[in-house]
């Protein structure tokens, strides 16, 4: 499909959310993409979009403040770059958007406009769709277009995986995250020098370090295949092993009784891939399980060992425009919630700075548990202010924060909550 739109001179057209990390290294990529163009970028700082771009060889990039003027110079083969999502969201030209800000009120206000403009969105930002992707899925279906999480991240890697062992006919019950580090109190200043290294935000290692970053992911994956976690903070065990290996850690009878789970272990290998761990649904399915080499049962692992972030981004919009396909994206209401704990003592009358900070890391519970308690989904939490004292290692609840005000995240939350009240 892509060869034959690059060769009739009709390449999908989307526009790209956020100029950094990830947006930059989706736009060195599509240099080797047929078929797919992107010839808008939104970002908060244009002036330093534009010199990225330039840099990176794109010296056909130009501000544009108008809708019109953006439609224009896709017309003369240019690239448009705005900080108004409104330019991007009224392109006549434009089919969908790819949101790589990684910001979760930023992320609500764009990818919210888009689907109302009847935009395509794909979102590589699994903490926003951990927050309010319900929501957004279900606007998105009002809307007639398609909402999902990106390819080459965990999330959907896992998903395609999950969608692969359901479609041999075998009973998914494991799905299942690789990672190298799990320490909940870990800062940008202690990641600071890895950050340095890989080019990074030191707030965005700080959240893969902390555990923050692999609760949303799984929350995505949960509230995409309708799984539950075991416990609180899921295993999260540590297995030095080759993923093989859990066949034996977990009780197939107790995983049915739960629906399926999702989970995370730390040092296995293949890293850093996803599982899923699947049961055969009769004896001649596990006899020619046996014979392809998986084992005897009664759980069998499959598994991915890469993922592969902007190398596969781009590839999710073709999914979306040209088959109307979603990667990952909610079945329904919310599964799983990611709620906040705090990262050291905290006073009152503080305010919380954002994922992957110095003050809160989130952590996995199943909705219902979390609705009842009323634990404070981290997603919501940067920007509240302490109303009280928080110890370490303690939940913080809804009531425990007075949230700020004229954010969209907030509002969103609050119609996804209404909708799903019953969840």
């Amino acid at each position: 499909m892509l060869q034959e739109r690059a060769a009739a001179g009709h390449p999908i057209l989307f526009a790209l959310f956020g100029a950094g990390f990830m947006g930059r290294g989706i736009l060195h990529q599509l240099r080797y993409h047929e078929g797919l163009r992107c010839p808008a970028v939104c970002a908060r700082d244009p002036e330093k979009a534009l010199v990225a771009l330039k840099g990176m060889g794109y010296e056909e990039a130009r501000v544009v403040n108008s809708s019109q003027s953006l439609d224009s110079l896709i017309a003369s083969g240019g690239i448009g770059i705005t900080s108004d999502p409104d330019v991007v969201c009224g392109s006549e030209r434009i089919e969908g958007v790819l949101d790589a800000t990684g910001a979760v009120d930023y992320g609500a206000g764009i990818v919210s406009r888009a689907l109302e403009a009847g935009k395509h969105s794909v979102v590589l930002n699994a903490e926003l769709d951990g927050t309010i992707g319900p929501l957004l899925k279900e606007k998105a279906d009002q809307a007639g277009v398609v909402y999902t999480g990106c390819d080459g991240d965990q999330p959907a890697v896992e998903m395609n995986l999950y969608r692969f062992v359901r479609t041999l006919g075998l009973e998914p019950l494991v799905c299942g995250n690789i990672k190298g580090l799990h320490d909940p109190h870990r800062t940008p200043t202690t990641q600071q020098a890895f950050a340095e290294k890989w080019g990074q935000s030191a707030t965005m290692v700080t959240s893969f370090a902390d555990g923050t970053k692999v609760s949303f992911e799984q929350a995505v994956v949960a509230n995409a295949t309708g799984m539950s976690v075991a416990k609180r903070g899921m295993g999260g065990f540590k297995h030095e092993g080759h993923v093989d290996d859990l066949v034996s850690h977990y009780d197939p009878d107790e995983l049915r009784r739960l629906g399926g789970i999702v989970d995370y272990v730390v040092g296995a290998s293949p890293s850093p891939g996803v599982f899923v761990l699947a049961a055969a649904r009769d004896e001649t399915q596990a006899h020619f399980l046996h014979l392809g080499k998986l084992g005897q049962g009664p759980l069998y692992s499959f598994y991915v060992p890469y993922h592969l972030l902007v190398l596969e981004a781009p590839l999710t919009v073709a999914r979306a425009v040209a088959f109307g396909d979603a990667a990952i994206a909610p079945a329904g209401g919310p599964r799983v919630e990611v709620v906040a704990v705090a990262k050291r003592d905290l006073a009152a009358g503080e305010t919380i700075d954002g994922l992957g900070g110095y003050m809160t890391y989130g952590t996995c519970e199943n909705y219902g548990p979390a609705r009842t308690e009323g634990l404070l989904p981290i997603g919501l939490a940067e920007g509240a202010r302490l109303r009280r004292g928080i110890g370490r290692d303690q939940l913080l609840h809804i009531d425990d924060v007075v949230y700020p005000t004229g954010t969209f995240v907030h509002s969103l939350r609050a119609e996804q909550d209404a909708m799903f009240s019953e969840s």
